[in-house]
Formats: C-alpha cells, sequence, structure tokens
C-alpha cells in the first residue's frame, strides 16, 4: 500500500510541473540559503578562533592555580620556577603537541623622552613566537627576533600615543613587588596590527631574556602550548589535566581565556538561530501558497475519489505523500546546490571589513559542515511537510457535492 501511495505521489508531483518547480524552488532556496549562512557563521568562528590563538593566547595556557584572578593584583605569587623543565614535560605528555614556549608578563611604563604611557607587556621566545603569528601583521618594521637584546615591539596603538617610529629609542619602567624601580632601555624593531585594536593599545613585547632581567627572575608566568591542530584543543587540555593533577597548576584552553571571542560565538549563533526561523517561515509559507494553489485546481479529482469510494485518510495521505516526496526532493537539490555555491564563492573569498573594535580586515569563506548541511536539509524537509498538514485536512473533509461542481 505504501508502495502504491509513493508511486502516485510521483507521478502527481511530476504531472503538476509548474506548481512543483515552484514549490521545489522555494525549499532548494531555503536549503541552499541555511547551507550559505551557516557555512559563514562557521567561517567566522574559525577564522576568529585562529586569530586568537595565533595572536594572543594559543592553543592552552598552563599557570599557577588562581594565576588568572590573581595577576594583577600580585603578580610575583604565581611565577613558574623551573619553566624549561616544565615545556619538555609538556611537550611529552599528550600527542598533539607541537611545542610550548614560555612567558612572562609584566606591567610598567613605557617612555619615548616626552611622555609616559603604561603598557602591558609580555616576555616572549620571539624565534618560536615567530613561527605561529600568522596574525600578527607589522605596519612597521619586522617581527622580534632572539637576538635582539634590546629590541621591542609595540602595537600599532601605542607607536601611535607615543609618536613611536621604527628605530626610536625608548626607556620601559616597572616597580618590582619589593619596591624597587627597574628600567631598560630598547631599540623599537617593529610596530604591529593584531586583530584587536584593544591589545594594539596596550601590547608591547620584549625578548624574555631582557623581561627576566627587568624583572629580576629565571621564572615564567605563562607556559603557552601550541598544537598540531585547534580541534584537539578539548583532548589535549584533558591529558594535561590528568597529567598536572596536584600539582598547583591550572590548565586554560584559548577559548576559555577569550572573553571577546565567548560572547562573539553566543551573538553570532542568537543571530543564526533567528535566521533559521525566518528561512522556515519563509519556506512554510511559500510552500502553503503552492500547495494551496495545488489543491485548488485538483478540487474536482478528489471530490471524484470521494464520490468512488476514497476516504478523507486516503486523500490526507495521498497529499502529504506528494508533499514527502517534495520535501526529499527538494532537499536534495538545495543541499547540493548549497555545496556547491559554497565551493564556488569559497573559491573567490568575500573581503570582509574589519569587525567591530578590531583592526585586521579578512577574506571569508563558507565552511561546507556536514552537521549544518544536514540541518539545512532536514528544516527544508519539515518546513514542507508542516506546510502541507492543514491544506491536506482541508481537501480530506471536502463537501462532495460542492467540490463536483467546482469551476462548472
Amino acid at each position: 500500500m505504501a508502495s502504491t501511495f509513493l508511486s502516485l505521489a510521483l507521478r502527481n508531483v511530476f504531472r503538476q510541473r509548474a506548481r512543483s518547480l515552484a514549490t521545489l524552488s522555494a525549499i532548494a532556496i531555503g536549503v541552499a540559503g541555511l547551507i550559505l549562512a551557516g557555512g559563514f557563521v562557521q567561517d567566522i568562528f574559525i577564522q576568529l578562533g585562529e586569530a586568537v590563538i595565533q595572536a594572543e593566547t594559543g592553543h592552552i595556557q598552563v599557570t599557577r592555580q588562581g594565576y588568572r584572578e590573581g595577576k594583577a593584583r600580585a603578580p610575583e605569587q604565581y611565577l613558574i620556577d623551573a619553566p624549561e623543565q616544565l615545556k619538555a614535560s609538556l611537550s611529552a605528555a599528550a600527542p598533539g603537541i607541537d611545542h610550548a614556549m614560555a612567558r612572562l608578563a609584566f606591567r610598567g611604563v613605557l617612555n619615548n623622552g616626552r611622555r609616559d604611557l603604561g603598557i602591558i607587556g609580555e616576555g616572549i621566545e620571539a624565534d618560536a613566537e615567530a613561527g605561529i603569528g600568522t596574525y600578527l601583521r607589522y605596519v612597521e618594521g619586522r617581527a622580534l627576533k632572539d637576538s635582539d637584546e634590546d629590541g621591542i615591539v609595540v602595537g600599532q596603538g601605542v607607536a601611535h600615543s607615543l609618536g613611536l617610529k621604527v628605530g626610536d629609542r625608548v626607556t620601559l619602567v616597572m616597580t618590582l613587588a619589593e619596591g624597587a624601580v627597574n628600567t631598560l632601555d630598547f631599540e623599537l624593531v617593529g610596530v604591529f596590527e593584531s586583530f584587536s585594536k584593544d591589545f594594539d593599545a596596550r601590547a608591547v613585547r620584549i625578548p624574555l631574556t631582557a623581561a627576566r632581567i627587568l624583572m629580576d627572575t629565571a621564572s615564567a608566568h605563562v607556559i603557552v602550548v601550541m598544537l598540531e591542530h585547534t580541534g584537539d584543543t578539548a583532548a589535549v587540555a584533558a591529558s594535561l589535566k590528568r597529567q598536572l593533577a596536584g600539582a598547583g597548576f591550572e590548565i586554560s584552553t584559548w577559548n576559555e581565556l577569550s572573553d571577546f571571542y565567548d560572547k562573539t560565538v553566543k551573538l553570532y549563533e542568537r543571530q543564526f538561530g533567528v535566521l533559521r526561523l525566518i528561512i522556515l517561515c519563509m519556506v512554510i509559507l511559500s510552500v502553503v501558497n503552492s500547495i494551496n494553489m495545488t489543491l485548488f485546481e485538483r478540487t474536482r479529482e478528489f471530490a471524484t475519489m470521494r464520490a468512488l469510494g476514497d476516504r478523507s485518510s486516503t486523500i490526507f495521505r495521498l497529499i502529504m505523500s506528494e508533499s514527502l516526496c517534495l520535501g526529499v526532493i527538494g532537499a536534495l537539490v538545495g543541499m547540493a546546490c548549497g555545496v556547491l555555491a559554497a565551493l564556488l564563492i569559497s573559491a573567490i573569498g568575500i573581503p570582509m571589513p574589519p569587525p567591530p573594535n578590531a583592526n585586521l580586515g579578512y577574506t571569508a569563506l563558507i565552511r561546507i559542515v556536514p552537521l549544518e548541511i544536514v540541518i539545512a536539509g532536514a528544516i527544508g524537509f519539515i518546513a514542507t511537510v508542516l506546510a502541507t498538514v492543514v491544506p491536506a485536512q482541508r481537501a480530506g473533509r471536502l463537501d462532495i457535492v460542492d467540490a463536483l461542481r467546482h469551476g462548472v
């Protein structure tokens, strides 16, 4: 019986070619639109995440317990005493780790001989950091090197505030916990621009050796762990937590460290949820209109079926079978069109302006995410079925005599 309904449904779908084509177009456009929008949003998440990882946080950070909460008040209490030994143990602790780097954070004042600016700085292993800093663009000069014993690089906002140019000499002043004031002179070798304006407005980087001299310590605040694949972050973080359990260390992933990323993801997820709802409503309205027109034209056909003894449930099932066929075909066509359009657009790229509170624009792609494709197809199919229920029930309850006179 089911095969009979399916056969009749397919015949009716291809018999009403104009109406079926209009319905299929509405479903396919809606599904393809969802795939493109979902792929675009996923690309935003991926590129923003990589910008945060490469320019600021790394994939995973290992710090002393409580460092994130207490670093502003007493950073000297959260130093890692043997950073080289910890780096070596981390690299062997879990598969998927590319390398680890030490950073020493500090706050101080940068002076150009005329005025001061409060800064947030880091002592870094410059050669190791250069291999990951793909989201730091140097607008002047070059990246820092380990050989730059008195070299310094600053964010574009810092350079603008102090009127600095490559080659200028600056003095970095900071107060130690014991009350002593340390100063070191540096030569500006580069001005960088990152994804975040806030970061560029305060950020300063110097070689780790210089930072240790400035802060009179051989320790580090943070061990930054870089992975071979970003998708392994959660698994590697869980492994490190097991390895370092009870040792007084805190393991933080990049998405936990970036409040801006977390808020951006939540914002776009809500917006995309609303977009899905809008497209669902549009598909439902388009299908309802097409189905109503089709059923109106077939009123005498349904009345004849009733007069020959078919039940209302039979007509309802027939119309729903046609709807299921349309939904499946439309969803498959939409999924195919969406994937092809995503590949074409990604091959060309979409130039994007800098996001709010950001410096750098980027080239957006349409990511092909299997789950998003399946969800888009399911939404198109469900919308088609929902749009058909009420018209199908109404067609099954037609008054036979009045319906037979329809169009006479």
